[in-house]
């Protein structure tokens, strides 16, 4: 099987929407309003079904974090 750098070389858990929303301790709701508003991580549709690779969430996580205490990733 050939692989490229645009595709998973090895698989990675696969989060659900509750998944995320649990880890995040946020309302399942949230998580899909971030969707909606494109402001939440990129998910993966499988079978129909809403996914996160973890790396995709560890990712937007980082872009989340403040640049310095009380300044948010925008330095506003």
């Amino acid at each position: 099987m050939e692989t490229n750098n645009s595709t998973l070389s090895a698989l990675e858990p696969l989060l659900s929407i509750e998944d995320l929303a649990e880890y995040l301790d946020v309302p399942v709701t949230t998580i899909r309003d971030w969707r909606t508003d494109g402001k939440g991580p990129c998910a993966i549709k499988v079978g129909g079904r809403v996914r996160f690779a973890t790396s995709d969430v560890m990712a937007w996580l980082l872009r989340q974090r403040e640049t310095e205490p009380g300044h948010g990733p925008s330095g506003g």
